[in-house]
């Protein structure tokens, strides 16, 4: 049967088996770089003259494709990046750098990253326009929940109290209709997490259910890409190099490492003429790549990563596959941890390993009838594009309508 087959079906029968319970609010939970931040500067050095010491107000810093720009991109990876304690084991922004997060409870930060709303920054966007069209309001039924997504569950304590008191807030506003969690990428983790914190009796009474896309259940292996070259973000005008000097400052991307749970010991990572790197020899690839804080920064998160309980609620979990995604990093004789690794690659949405994708499938067996599970793989559904896949709008539209 085709996958298109297959996809109208799954639409019947949600149609056919479900009674309609009037519309469900929905809060949106942004993945790794899916809200606005903004920066107040007071700075007493800078990395370059042309680098802005002070500001006289807050301004947007991500998504501002304004500071991507050569030499003025290096004040912007000075100013985002993060101080690692590893006392405190936390991280803090650099002195002077004031980080704060915009619009809570209002979704058009998790909509536009970048405030005039280029096409660049675009993110739940498409999917937010198609609620309204079906009946939701902005800050009424359709609310965001941004946070600073450099940081994981550990130093996100706030964001877990604010996101209840949300969700416990759209409720009453909407004649106390449970509310629809809809999350992507590192925001379906970060849902989950906040999920298996609650009562549940609260989850009964508050949680309609979670749309997952492309959440990396078990991690991805483009986060150990990232720490070892960085990532572009997908413009070939940006250096790796440069972006990766602050995205290995982030607490968020070591969580995003690939879990035990899903790769054996025995699959090589990293591969040199040296030594063959295992998900049990992070230790020493961390500290053969010259990285100790990530390694420390990897054993503070390790706990959110190994508990897969399932997150008692009804949940859906859309992902795509037949995309190319690293699977592993092959350094060439002679070459040793430095230059750029050939990247072996395998299944997945562009970002994130198809095991991954595929790892709610999990909790099927073992859900009550209370939390039905329903997944949907879509091929060809890039990472970041599946948020305006048209197969996915279709799907969020009509299951919102049940």
């Amino acid at each position: 049967m085709s996958n298109n087959k297959c996809y109208f079906l799954i639409i019947v029968a949600l149609l056919v088996t479900k009674k309609s319970l009037g519309l469900s609010p929905v809060i949106f939970i942004p993945g790794d770089g899916g809200s606005q931040l903004e920066a107040k500067l007071n700075k007493t050095n800078v990395v370059h003259y042309i680098c802005a010491k002070t500001s006289d107000d807050y301004f947007n810093i991500w998504l501002n494709l304004e500071l991507l720009v050569p030499f003025v991109i290096d004040c912007w990876v000075d100013n985002l990046r993060l101080e690692y304690d590893n006392v405190t084991r936390t991280t803090r922004n650099p002195q002077g750098v004031d980080i704060r997060v915009p619009g809570w409870g209002n979704p058009e930060p998790v909509e536009w990253l970048d405030p005039s709303h280029d096409s660049a920054g675009s993110y739940f966007n498409t999917i937010a326009d198609s609620l309204v069209k079906i009946g939701y309001v902005r800050n009424v039924s359709l609310r965001g929940a941004p946070y600073d997504f450099r940081r994981a569950p550990n130093e996100n304590g706030e964001f877990f109290i604010k996101l209840k008191s949300l969700v416990e807030e759209t409720y009453a506003m909407n004649n106390n209709s449970a509310v629809t969690f809809i999350v992507h990428s590192m925001g379906g983790s970060m849902g989950l997490h906040f999920l298996r914190l609650q009562k549940q009796s609260w989850k009964d009474q508050y949680i309609r259910r979670m749309i997952s896309l492309s959440t990396p259940w078990g991690g991805a292996m483009k986060a150990l890409k990232v720490f070892a070259i960085g990532d572009d973000l997908g413009s070939l005008m940006l250096s790796e190099s440069t972006l990766r000097t602050e995205q290995i400052t982030c607490p968020s991307l070591a969580w995003l490492l690939p879990s035990p749970n899903f790769w054996k010991p025995s699959e090589v990572l990293v591969q040199t003429d040296k030594f063959n790197y295992t998900i049990n020899d992070l230790q020493k690839l961390f500290t053969d790549m010259e990285l100790p804080n990530a390694w420390e920064m990897r054993r503070d998160t390790e706990e959110f990563s190994r508990d897969f309980s399932a997150p008692g609620v009804e949940l859906h979990c859309l992902y795509g596959y037949n995309v190319s995604t690293v699977e592993r990093l092959v350094y060439k004789a002679g070459s040793w941890l430095d230059g750029s690794p050939t990247l072996a690659r395998g299944d997945g949405d562009g970002t994130v390993n198809l095991r991954s994708l595929s790892a709610c499938e999990r909790w099927r067996a073992a859900r009550p009838r209370a939390h039905p599970l329903k997944s949907l793989a879509l091929s060809g559904a890039e990472h970041l594009r599946i948020l305006h896949d048209p197969r996915v709008v279709a799907y969020l539209t009509t299951v919102l309508r049940l």
